[in-house]
C-alpha cells in the first residue's frame, strides 16, 4: 500500500491516519464496522487529482487508541479528534471533511462544531438530521423493542454480548454483515422479522466470495484490524445516544452553513429508516447543500460498492469549492 501512516495526538488519544498526495486536504471518516481502508479507492483517486487525501481510524478502531469508557466515544470527543487531525495535517487552512455511515454524522457534526476547521462537508449514506425531541434510541425502543422486534442499535446497548458475537470470527462478521446490506444482496437478505433477543448475525448468510467490490484480501485486512482492536470501541459509539442528544440539542444553531454534498444508494437500508424524502428533509438544515445523488442499485457501502462513481462526484464537487 502506497500510503503514509501518521499517528496524530488529540489529548491523550493517538489516532492513526493514512495519508496520500499533496494539495488541499480532504479528510475522510469511516463508519461501522470499518477502517481507514474503506476509503482506499478515494485515497488513490483524490491524491492523483491534486489533493492531500487522508483517512483516519476513528478512535476504537485499528491503529488508533481505544479508551475503555463508553463516554469516551461521544460525538463531542470524536469530532474533536477529527478537528485535531485536520489541524495537524493542514494547520494554515480549513479542510474538507467527508464521512460514511457513522462517519457521516461525525463529519456533519465536525463541520457544525468546528466551522473554522472545515470549509465544506460531504456525507455518504446517512443524511444530516439534527437531534429531535427525544434521543434516537428511545424512538428505536418504542418502535421496535416494545413490539418485540429486533433492532441492531438496541442490541448494541448491552455491553459484552455483542462484542462476543462479533469478535468470535471477525472475518465471518465482515463477510456476512457487509453482504447483507449491500446492493448485491437480494431483497430480504437482511431479515426484517427478527425478534428482540436475536443477535446481529442471526440468519445472515455466508456470501459467495469475492463480491464485485470486496475481495478475500479486503476481508482479511478488515478482520486483522478487529482481531487487534476488538469491537468494544466501535460499539461504544452506539452507546452515546442520550449523551449526544443532550449535547447537540443545546446548540443555538443546528444548521450547517458550509458547502455540502450528499451521496446515497437507492438500495441502502439506512435511507429506509428516515420517513419521507431524506434529501428534502435535509435542506432546511443544510443551507449550503450543493448536490445530492442517489446511486441506482447501490447498497450501504457507498464508496466501496461504487468507487468510480463516488470518486467522480467527489472530484466534481471539490473542483467547485
Amino acid at each position: 500500500m502506497s500510503y503514509q501512516f501518521q499517528q496524530i495526538q488529540n489529548g491523550d488519544v493517538s489516532l492513526r491516519v493514512a495519508v496520500k498526495g499533496n494539495g488541499p486536504l480532504v479528510l475522510m471518516v469511516h463508519g461501522f464496522p470499518e477502517s481507514w481502508y474503506s476509503w482506499r479507492h478515494q485515497l488513490d483517486a483524490l491524491s492523483a487529482n491534486g489533493y492531500r487525501a487522508a483517512a483516519l481510524d476513528v478512535r476504537g478502531y485499528g491503529g488508533s487508541d481505544r479508551p475503555e469508557a463508553v463516554e469516551a466515544y461521544d460525538m463531542k470527543s470524536i469530532t474533536s479528534d477529527v478537528a485535531a487531525v485536520a489541524k495537524a495535517l493542514q494547520p494554515d487552512a480549513p479542510a474538507v471533511v467527508v464521512g460514511h455511515d457513522w462517519g457521516a454524522p461525525i463529519a456533519w457534526n465536525s463541520a457544525l462544531l468546528h466551522p473554522d476547521q472545515f470549509k465544506a462537508v460531504a456525507g455518504l449514506s446517512v443524511p444530516y438530521i439534527p437531534p429531535g425531541d427525544r434521543p434516537a434510541i428511545e424512538v428505536f425502543r418504542k418502535f421496535f423493542t416494545a413490539r418485540g422486534m429486533f433492532f441492531y442499535q438496541v442490541y448494541f446497548q448491552d455491553q459484552g454480548p455483542p462484542e462476543a458475537e462479533l469478535e468470535a470470527d471477525p472475518a465471518a462478521t465482515i463477510r456476512k454483515f457487509y453482504y447483507a446490506i449491500s446492493g448485491d444482496a437480494p431483497e430480504g437478505t437482511w431479515p426484517t422479522d427478527k425478534k428482540h433477543g436475536d443477535t446481529l448475525l442471526h440468519r445472515l448468510p455466508e456470501p459467495d466470495m469475492p463480491l464485485p467490490w470486496l475481495s478475500e484480501e479486503d476481508v482479511a485486512y478488515y478482520a486483522s484490524q478487529f482481531e487487534a482492536s476488538g469491537f468494544r470501541g466501535p460499539l461504544n459509539r452506539y452507546r452515546n445516544h442520550e449523551r449526544d442528544h443532550a449535547y447537540l440539542s443545546a446548540l443555538p444553531d443546528k444548521r450547517i452553513h458550509q458547502p455540502s454534498l450528499f451521496i446515497g444508494g437507492t438500495r441502502d437500508l439506512v435511507l429506509k429508516m428516515f420517513p419521507g424524502d431524506p434529501v428534502e428533509a435535509m435542506k432546511p438544515n443544510l443551507p449550503g447543500l450543493q448536490a445530492a445523488h442517489l446511486l441506482d442499485g447501490c447498497g450501504h457501502w457507498t464508496q466501496q460498492e461504487r468507487a468510480d462513481e463516488v470518486n467522480a462526484l467527489l472530484l466534481d464537487w471539490l473542483s467547485g469549492l
